[in-house]
């Protein structure tokens, strides 16, 4: 496997420039069988957000992990993703601190999902979100494709701790359709996470209900082997299924990774 602490030159994923809404991102993509939307976490595909796209490619998917922010395959230094942070906060593409309403970048995902589900067949499609787009596996939900939506410490809105990422109307839109189709949203944190808090989880139990599968680890689980971006900039256990995982049988955090996987395999298997 590749290394952690180099850049990841990502030579086992085909980069694809894939348009739809009338923009054009760079996709990543590999595998086979039911696609799975992987979204990097902040600030960009770094080699922890690889490693676990590849997991998601073992596991019999076919991964589509596009590049929304940073420089793909990099471990950013503390000064360059605290630079990529700040250009995404002032992006068109993101509300970082816009109560109820939806970043417009999820209209693209949307449409990125309807592309892979075409492509790769199967009864649909998996989304996980990380971080900076933990929210958006939720907002994805409005695209009838996706089935199996992961929110790995959702952390917008910043300057909100109970606040949520999505438009009112389309949170009950969202919540209508879990309903009808019998669908789930599995989300992970650590409890100590001070970008997503239990307000936040609560919100979301408030929202959806049952729907909503909420998790929460231990700060004793978290790694604390982390990049220079990490060791400045997030200070306390955060990433789920990236940076704080600790990749060891039994590790709390590689729970969360085998029930997401198993979450997509019930979801997306087909029959």
């Amino acid at each position: 496997m590749h290394g952690l602490r180099e850049d990841d030159p990502l030579t086992d994923f085909t980069p694809r420039e894939i348009t739809r809404n009338g923009a054009t991102k760079k996709v990543y993509v590999s595998g086979g069988g039911p696609a799975v939307i992987v979204m990097t976490e902040m600030p960009g595909i770094s080699p922890h957000v690889a490693r676990f796209a590849r997991w998601v490619r073992e596991a019999g998917f076919t991964v589509y992990m596009p590049s929304l922010f940073g420089r793909d395959g990099a471990v950013p230094t503390a000064e360059e993703g605290a630079a990529v942070f700040q250009r995404v906060c002032v992006s068109a593409e993101f509300r970082a601190f816009a109560a109820n309403a939806s970043s417009p970048v999820t209209q693209w995902l949307r449409a990125l999902a309807r592309l892979a589900h075409e492509e790769c067949g199967g009864p649909g499609v998996g989304a996980i979100g990380m971080c900076f787009t933990g929210n958006f596996a939720l907002s994805m939900m409005l695209e009838r494709s996706v089935l199996a939506p992961v929110l790995s410490q959702p952390s917008l809105l910043l300057n909100e701790p109970a606040g949520l990422e999505i438009a009112s109307d389309e949170l009950e839109a969202v919540k209508e359709r879990l309903d009808r189709e019998n669908l789930t949203v599995l989300a992970y944190r650590f409890e100590g996470d001070r970008i997503c808090r239990a307000e936040r989880f609560a919100a979301y139990a408030e929202a959806l209900g049952e729907r909503f599968i909420g998790r929460t680890l231990p700060d004793s689980a978290a790694n604390d082997d982390v990049s220079p971006f990490f060791a400045k900039h997030v200070p306390y256990p955060h990433s789920v299924v990236t940076q704080h995982l600790i990749d060891e049988a039994g590790q709390p955090t590689i729970v969360a990774r085998d029930e997401i996987l198993a979450f997509f395999a019930k979801r997306l298997s087909p029959g």
